[in-house]
Order: C-alpha cells, then structure tokens, then sequence
C-alpha cells in the first residue's frame, strides 16, 4: 500500500508524462495514464468539441465529464478548476464567466501549469490564471470563489475529506461547486486496488458513492444533488491485465459497478468568513507573497476565518 506521498508522487509523475507527450498518445491511454498507453483507452470522457470556449491544444482527453456544463456560472463570477491540466475546463467557464469574470486553475504538476499558461497565451485570456498547488491544501484564500468546478481529479487525492474541506473553505457563502468524478458501487478486486496504473488511470482511488456523498454531507454543504451518473466499463482486456479469467469472471458476476457522477453542492449563506476590518477590499500579499495569491485583511492565508 503506497503512503499518501508516495501516491502524490505516482500521480505528479503520470500526469507530468502526458503533459509531456502528443494528443495522440493521451487520447489512446486509459485518463490518459501515459505508460499503459499502448494497453488500455479513453473509456471515460466526455465529448468537449461542441462546448463553447472549447480550445482543442487544452483538451487531453482527461476528464470523466463535463462539470462547466451543470455549474451554473454566471457573467462575472469567480470560478476555481481543481486540478486543472492544460486548461480546458478553464478555458469553458471563462466563456461563461466573460471578460469580468476571473478564473483560476490549480494544479499541483509543473508541466500541466506550463502547458496551461501557454495555452492562456495563445488565447490572449487576461482573466485566466493558473497556480500549482494541491487540492488538499489549496493557494487560494478563504471566501474567494462563486464556482468551484474539477473533472476526475479527486478520485486521484489521497485525502478526499480534506480537499472537499478545503473546497468549503474557498467559497462564497451561497456559493457552489460541480464536480465530476469516478466512484463504486461495490468492491474491486485486490489486484485493481492496489494497481499503480489504475490509480492513475482514475479507477482504484474511487471512493464508494455513498461514502463519497455522505463526505460532502458531513461537511455540512447544502443541496446535494447528483446531476449526471453514467456507468463507466472498463473493457475486459484492461481488466485482463490485473485479474485471470477465473477472478474476471467473478469480478462482472459481483454487480460491482464504476459510475462518473457529477455532484452539486452548495455552501450556506450563513456561513461567513468576514475579514477584521468589515467591508475591506482583498489586496495583495506581495512581496511576502510572491505567487500573488490574495487573501482577505486579518485571515491567514490557508486558513478558515469562519
């Protein structure tokens, strides 16, 4: 059993590897997990040719849905993507947001935010940034954010309650996210469990759905709705390489099922996180702050101020 640093470090190595390497390639592997390219396929994502603001160089064939779709963003908004790769879902709610919107990319690969700001550039996108970091404790201030948006990227993160926390933590109050991601119904097989490539490949680190939901309901965010749930298969010639025919056969006769939900959730207007001096603007950290993340006066920056 990897630790949960081992399991970081295994997954910032896959994802540095298709940041790396051809549409192509990504587009033939399993979520895209580069070194199972030439074994498995794209077996969970949605089709993002015909969504506005759609730019083909930030599409890496990732995702297990299509969260900016049900995530109800409004001109002018802030939107925060968690793990956010080249960009694309980035690029989506920006057509959403306008040019009086601001979005916000976070993602804990070096190559991915590379690849992502060159990919701004190009689109000449002002309102558009992207920031490393990791979704369990993310660079971004409390209250910051109307929309928080992710596709199949927290089935990747050790600590699911901690970066739902922290997804808590970043919102307005009233303010919602729409979340796209891989769970169970049912168990795997040891094998899958403890499989690298399928951990990166978006499928062993799943979470029961009802433990997945029941984590956001702790949490104490409000109307919890599952707005899409498609079934995903996984081809038996995957499966083939982690189970023999005989654990196979049993493992489709178990009515075990693996689902890409997209959730809805949002955060009480009740909560409050309401900086010392009341009403006062966000402002800059710099030069203490070199990133340029903003934080509220009298809030530590990654704290709750609630």
């Amino acid at each position: 059993m990897n630790t949960p640093q081992e399991t970081k470090d295994l997954v910032r190595a896959k994802y540095a590897e298709i940041a790396n390497q051809d549409k192509a390639t990504n587009a033939s592997s399993c979520c895209g997990a580069g070194g199972c390219s030439t074994e498995v396929y794209t077996i969970m994502t949605d089709d993002y040719t015909q969504v506005e603001g759609y730019h083909p160089d930030a599409d890496l064939s990732l995702g297990c849905g299509l969260p900016t779709q049900f995530a109800g963003i409004k001109k002018g908004d802030t939107v925060l993507d968690l793990g956010s790769g080249a960009g694309n879902d980035c690029f989506i709610a920006r057509h959403e947001t306008g040019e009086d919107g601001r979005v916000i990319g976070v993602d804990f690969t070096p190559e991915m935010i590379a690849k992502a700001k060159a990919n701004a550039a190009k689109l000449g996108h002002q309102n558009v940034e992207f920031r490393q970091g990791d979704i369990e404790a993310l660079p971004l201030s409390a209250c910051m954010v109307d929309v928080v948006v992710s596709n199949c990227v927290l089935n990747l993160v050790p600590d699911k309650r901690q970066a739902l926390s922290e997804v808590l933590r970043v919102l307005k109050p009233g303010g919602h996210f729409s979340i796209s991601d891989v769970v169970l119904v049912g168990e795997l097989p040891p094998t899958i469990q403890g499989a690298a490539e399928m951990y990166a490949g978006c499928v062993s680190g799943a979470l029961q759905e009802s433990e997945y939901l029941g984590i956001i309901r702790d949490l104490g965010f409000l109307d919890i709705t599952v707005q899409k749930r498609k079934p995903i298969v996984v081809p038996d010639d995957i499966l083939g390489n982690y189970l023999n025919a005989e654990e196979l056969a049993a493992f489709k006769a178990s009515g075990t099922g693996i689902f890409s939900i997209t959730v809805f959730a949002r955060k009480s207007s009740a909560d409050c996180c309401a900086p010392k001096a009341e009403g006062a603007a966000l402002k800059d950290l710099t030069p203490t702050n070199p990133e340029g993340v903003h934080a509220l006066p009298g809030c530590d920056l990654g704290a709750g101020c609630c």
